[in-house]
């Protein structure tokens, strides 16, 4: 179904937020920020911060063009101890029922819109290499459906892929 991006405008800053910052969040900052990176600011984080970046999120963005070894896990403590305030954010998704328990909790003294976005953990399924990497690409393309049906088609252009 066809989404007109002009009655879901992009906000200015967007909060991903999951249970430990190492999969769908890094996995939605980092394809939202190819799809419209210039024109917002976009930043993730997890209740906990007790895991690294998973290495088959990064395999399946790098196979979208999407660069993810570099990204370092927080969690919502962390960002504002590093200096992104909570309030400073328009919007926050959260990709998980813990995560979103605890955006409800940090943002009920502000203006801020919390959407919640069931996207599949793929972490612990599949035993072979090849059916984990399936379930990863699963809540990978769960992730861009949501962004497009939320925000409109990407806005990137052909040079920058």
């Amino acid at each position: 179904m066809p989404t007109d991006p002009s009655a879901n405008p992009l906000p200015q800053s967007v909060l991903f937020c999951c249970d430990h910052n190492a999969v769908r969040s890094p996995m939605a900052e980092g394809i939202m920020k190819k799809f419209y990176g210039m024109d917002c600011y976009i930043q993730s984080v997890g209740v906990k911060n007790d895991l690294e970046i998973d290495g088959f999120a990064i395999a399946v963005c790098a196979e979208i063009g999407v660069e993810l070894s570099r990204h370092r896990s927080r969690s919502f403590d962390e960002m504002e101890q590093w200096g992104d305030d909570l309030s400073s954010f328009d919007l926050v998704l959260a990709l998980s029922p813990a995560s979103q328990r605890r955006a409800l909790d940090l943002t009920q003294f502000y203006h801020i819109e919390v959407e919640y976005w069931p996207i599949l953990d793929p972490t612990g399924l599949g035993d072979a290499r090849e059916d984990r990497l399936v379930a990863y690409r699963q809540s990978r393309d769960m992730i861009v459906q949501r962004l497009i049906a939320r925000f409109g088609p990407p806005r990137i252009q052909e040079d920058e892929t």
